[in-house]
């Protein structure tokens, strides 16, 4: 509940603080006094945009403070996943600057304002005249039904399980434009994946292919090289072993810088002896298999003329590109597989669904005739003789909220044919049906801080004692506050709120103030007769409150 609120610096009021109390508040005041302006105050809390015209002293900053007291329980969730402190006693704050600056707080915490709406929603309603037109709204009058015969948690289930048939539709129809595509793609793909896959590109190494084609073309020109290498080195007249061997005997003599070199020369003979047998060995290795090598360069065409092709620059690439058209043509051959699957899939999604609606169809129309029945004996209450509702159901495709469409259709009067309701009745009308159904649905469901602006226009004598009355009533399960021109209402109030403006120095100024007993008293006189209140009218005031 509202348990504090604070407004400073906002249109015509400067500094007002005002304790909030459960039950129903009835708040009064002359026409033009200030009453709209505390509901612009409250909105601010709610997260509306600010409006910076509302700022009564530009030099200050305009605040709008409320403290609610909250189930801890309910919100810890919220508290959590928006990293904010978690308070029974939870303060929520607005402050808008001339410079056009606007910041919002929770315990003390800057916001977005997506997040203090979506905290203050479930806290505080204003019910202005023109949200009577909901109940012109399909919708709202769906909901009437699913909150009376409390269809929450069916409505939660329904609305999971589409959802997730929603999302097989979207998969079915991405599957459905892949197999159109692959459909047109498969033959190309299937004959460039036939020419990779010759290529056996997993198995073989082509830079090693490439080689051995370079050494095949160039084989005799290699044979020679061995044999010039061997017969240079080994060569008994011309071979270079036998000219160093001359050298190392006829330069033997004890000489240490000889001798050294002659080492060396040793050592050369040693490489040498060694590079002449290699060559000597590889020689004879040597073979050419045309057949082989012929098979060699039309593997190496192939892959060059792919690479080529596919404007690639390695066989990597060509590989990743292998592995990427397999999965393509295995895909358009099991795709019919997967969309049979998810169409089987869909049918249950859906077949659930549906065991869901119906569920909820059945409870909405048994609670409609009984709704239909007590809303007829409330509006008798209200001075609506005769009039009476009517819930139409229409089945239509299925939906996240079931498959009803349904349509409410009101008459105000005995004899009447129902019509529906935005053709059938007036403003004064709705505004007691609303509050009927409002009435109704605050014995059904954990309702936040309500407050009704003006919800008795256009309505006086009886008809505002029993709405006074209902008022009274819902007050005794929940927050409610009422503002009103009535003394009927304003009588029944368990606590009441003054709206009144003065004029000081020059200046004009809103102040809200809490009546005791007696200026209650005094206040009602003056709804009743005007501003000259006499003995008559406070004795009719005092009447009106102890009824």
């Amino acid at each position: 509940m509202l348990k504090r609120l604070s407004v400073k610096n906002f249109a015509l009021i400067e500094n007002a603080q005002l304790d909030l109390k459960s039950g129903f508040t009835v708040i009064t005041g002359e026409t033009g006094s200030g009453k709209s302006i505390l509901l612009g105050a409250l909105k601010l809390i709610l997260g509306e945009r600010a409006d910076y015209s509302v700022i009564r002293d530009e030099e200050k900053k305009t605040i709008v403070e409320a403290v609610f007291n909250i189930d801890e329980t309910l919100y810890a969730d919220f508290f959590k996943l928006n990293d904010l402190d978690l308070e029974s006693e939870t303060i929520i704050r607005r402050e808008i600057h001339a410079k056009g600056k606007s910041r919002a707080f929770i315990n003390d915490t800057p916001v977005q304002l997506n997040v203090l709406k979506e905290l203050t929603q479930g806290l505080i309603h204003i019910h202005s005249q023109h949200h009577t037109l909901a109940l012109k709204d399909t919708a709202f009058q769906r909901s009437i039904l699913d909150v009376i015969a409390e269809n929450s948690a069916t409505l939660n289930l329904l609305k999971s399980v589409y959802g997730s048939a929603r999302t097989l539709k979207r998969e079915i129809k991405k599957l459905e434009e892949s197999k159109s595509r692959l459909e047109l793609e498969h033959e190309f793909n299937s004959f460039q994946l036939e020419e990779l896959t010759k290529l056996n590109l997993k198995d073989l190494d082509y830079e090693t292919i490439e080689a051995e084609v370079e050494r095949g073309e160039q084989f005799e020109e290699i044979k020679s090289a061995y044999q010039l290498i061997a017969h240079l080195v080994n060569d008994e007249e011309e071979g270079v072993i036998n000219a160093l061997s001359k050298i190392t005997k006829n330069a033997n003599i004890s000489d240490p810088k000889v001798q050294a070199l002659i080492v060396r020369i040793q050592s050369v003979k040693l490489e040498l002896n060694d590079i002449a047998a290699n060559a000597e060995d590889d020689l004879t290795d040597m073979t050419l298999e045309p057949e082989t090598l012929n098979k060699y360069i039309n593997k190496l065409d192939a892959y060059n003329s792919a690479m080529r092709k596919h404007n690639l620059n390695s066989q990597e690439e060509l590989l990743a590109l292998f592995i990427s058209l397999s999965k393509e043509v295995e895909d358009s051959g099991q795709i019919d597989e997967r969309i049979e699957e998810m169409n089987v899939e869909l049918q249950q999604v859906n077949s659930k669904a549906l065991k869901y609606a119906d569920n909820l169809s059945v409870a909405r129309k048994k609670v409609a005739k009984k709704l239909e029945k007590e809303v007829a004996e409330l509006l008798n209450q209200l001075k609506l003789e005769g009039a009476t509702i009517r819930f139409d159901f229409e089945t239509v495709e299925l939906g996240e909220s079931g498959t009803d469409d349904i349509s409410l259709y009101f008459a105000p009067n005995k004899g009447m044919t129902p019509q529906v309701i935005e053709k059938s009745a007036s403003g004064g009308e709705l505004s007691r049906l609303m509050l009927v159904i409002q009435y109704l649905l605050s014995q059904k469901q954990q309702l936040p801080t309500v407050i009704f602006d003006e919800i008795d226009t256009g309505v006086s004598g009886e008809v505002a004692q029993k709405i006074g009355e209902h008022l009274k009533k819902m007050g005794e399960t929940m927050q409610l506050m009422a503002i009103t021109h009535l003394p009927q209402v304003a009588s029944k109030g368990t606590d009441h709120i003054l709206v009144k403006k003065n004029d000081e120095k020059g200046i004009t100024k809103t102040y809200l103030s809490r009546l005791d007993n007696e200026q209650r008293v005094e206040e009602i006189a003056k709804l009743m007769s005007g501003s000259k209140v006499n003995e008559a009218a406070l004795m009719n005031a005092k009447n009106l409150m102890n009824e």
